[in-house]
């Protein structure tokens, strides 16, 4: 049935008097008038309410016991589908009361009260976060707990739902409520994928905070996951693909938070925890992938990492990297380096991971191009060789691995890889105190790299260049020689010791390594023309004592040897 516009704005004008006189019946028949339009053509439907002024009728026209209501909340939602009408139905008022309908007991009310919330809000941030702190969000859970069997208004709630959460604002009041239980009570009884799926879309932004992490936990999600996985592990159909990635992603999820991550490895007996390690040797590329994850999640702190190295996790890892080195997926290489990295942080690990011929699986993944791969794979050997002077020396020793290293360290597109390059080379001569390491990395041109090392912006990484570069004095100056005069080093620590903001276990080690290179002719000679004397005896009243002490010993040696 076609609406002609004379017939619109004949029942727009009715409307108006008869809602100036709360004759209902007249309203309701221009109701049904406006929603055919609206059905017919929104846009000019719309635009012909605008012009009209009929929108700042309707605040009053949405009282709780009206029979009108229900229509008169369809109209806003229908009216609202168009962006230039939702300023519009702001300024006429329309969110209190529609806020207030939310508390109504009718089903149809509720249903077009949120819909047209959603469509007025939909999109813009700070009507969202008007709607939060109107506090909405009690009210819809309190609504999704008593109305689970009316699907549209579940629908109508968990698309509102999926909204408020993406504000951070609205994690605080969502934890305050029983979301968690209701979701997994609500998730149980579904059947098809795609009322799953919205319940996913929930779920995932509102585990991204830590209380309620815990309350999905504790509510039962994780074994809502694990039964997910379990029957979509082995279909081929897209939508068992799409359920056991997302599942196996929100168990990932419930693991960065270190009480929802505790209770779940249960001291290392969990049954979820061991149903997680049964995804490692899986043939499944997602499932692989989520338990290297979880592993590396789970080895977030020492009681952990200790217990699972114990338990003979490492060798699964291994396993799982062997057959990834020829297949090369890049995600689960990541995510198994990243857990063999951290399981390698206390110091009793470190032995027996190497002996259970950890670095010599990391190494195959050398060739990687790919720098996230990269950067694990430094991280897990810097981890490893920490206080184990044996690992050090075989790894320091290894040119193709120094080749590498002094390579990656001129990585200046990946940040991350340069820095971990440098500190790799520095530990292999920390750790091992080894001439032939060190004769290792002056034939593979790394000495530059540590000279640079020690401008860093980061303290830790500034001290770890210099008592390596102590050490390459210290066991082969003359080999170091033409590398030291060649980077600079005497410029880079006259800077040092020069600037006033240098930290001072930084200048402590610069003085350290002026005295170590003073036994080199041309060393010697820069040292003196830069007149090294006048910015040591200065440290001679630092307020650090140890900075203090060691500039008079500096001072003595260069007046000695000048």
């Amino acid at each position: 049935m076609t609406i002609r516009a004379d017939n619109l704005s004949e029942a727009l004008k009715k409307l108006k008097l008869a809602s100036a006189d709360s004759a209902t019946d007249s309203v309701e028949s221009c109701l049904d008038c406006l929603l055919k339009a609206l059905a017919h053509n929104n846009a000019n439907a719309s635009e012909k309410v605008q012009e009209m002024g009929v929108l700042s009728l309707l605040p009053t026209l949405l009282a709780p016991q009206s029979s009108c209501t229900p229509k008169v909340a369809n109209i806003i939602a229908e009216v609202a589908k168009n962006e230039f009408m939702r300023s519009p139905c702001v300024e006429a008022g329309l969110i209190p009361p529609l806020v207030q309908l939310l508390h109504s007991k009718d089903q149809e009310v509720l249903l077009q009260t949120g819909r047209a919330l959603g469509n007025i809000c939909y999109d813009s941030h700070s009507l969202q976060a008007q709607l939060i702190n109107m506090g909405v969000i009690p009210t819809l859970v309190k609504l999704l707990g008593l109305h689970s069997d009316n699907t549209a208004l579940t629908e109508m709630c968990l698309i509102a739902f999926g909204n408020l959460a993406e504000l951070e604002s609205s994690k605080e009041q969502f934890a305050s409520t029983n979301i968690a239980e209701e979701l997994v009570r609500l998730f149980q009884k579904q059947a098809e994928h795609e009322k799953k799926e919205m319940i996913f879309e929930v779920l995932a932004p509102l585990a991204e905070n830590d209380v309620i992490k815990l309350q999905l936990v504790e509510a039962g999600l994780v074994e809502c996951l694990l039964d997910v996985v379990t029957h979509t592990v082995n279909g081929d159909r897209d939508e068992d693909v799409a359920q056991l990635k997302t599942a196996s992603d929100l168990m990932v999820l419930l693991l960065l938070g270190d009480e929802s991550m505790q209770k779940l490895f249960d001291a290392g007996k969990g049954s979820v925890f061991e149903r997680v390690l049964s995804w490692v040797p899986s043939h499944n590329h997602q499932l692989q992938l989520a338990g290297a994850l979880a592993i590396a999640n789970f080895a977030r702190n020492d009681g952990n990492c200790i217990q699972m190295v114990e338990s003979g996790i490492v060798q699964k890892l291994l396993e799982l990297l062997d057959r990834h080195v020829e297949e090369g997926n890049v995600t689960v290489q990541h995510a198994a380096l990243s857990a063999l990295r951290n399981l390698a942080i206390p110091v009793v690990n470190k032995a027996k991971m190497l002996s259970a011929g950890v670095s010599d699986t990391v190494l195959k993944f050398l060739p990687s191009e790919m720098p996230p791969v990269q950067f694990k794979l430094l991280g897990t050997l810097r981890m490893l060789i920490d206080t184990q002077a044996d690992a050090a020396d075989q790894l320091g020793t290894n040119s193709k691995l120094v080749e590498r290293l002094v390579e990656w360290c001129e990585a200046k597109d990946h940040a991350g890889v340069m820095g971990e390059s440098n500190r790799l080379l520095s530990a292999l001569i920390r750790h091992s105190k080894s001439k032939d390491v060190v004769k290792t990395v002056i034939q593979g041109a790394g000495v530059k790299h540590l000279v640079v090392m020690a401008m860093s912006e980061h303290m830790i990484m500034q001290n770890e260049a210099l008592v390596a570069l102590g050490l390459i004095a210290g066991l082969d100056l003359v080999g170091a020689e033409k590398d030291f005069v060649g980077a600079g080093l005497v410029q880079v620590l006259h800077k040092l010791l020069s600037d006033e903001r240098t930290a001072p276990e930084i200048k402590y080690n610069s003085m350290i390594l002026i005295c170590a290179v003073m036994g080199s002719e041309p060393l010697h000679k820069e040292v003196q023309g830069l007149a090294f004397i006048d910015v040591v005896s200065k440290l001679r009243s630092h307020e650090n004592k140890t900075v203090s002490h060691q500039a008079s010993l500096t001072e003595q040696r260069l007046t000695a040897q000048s």
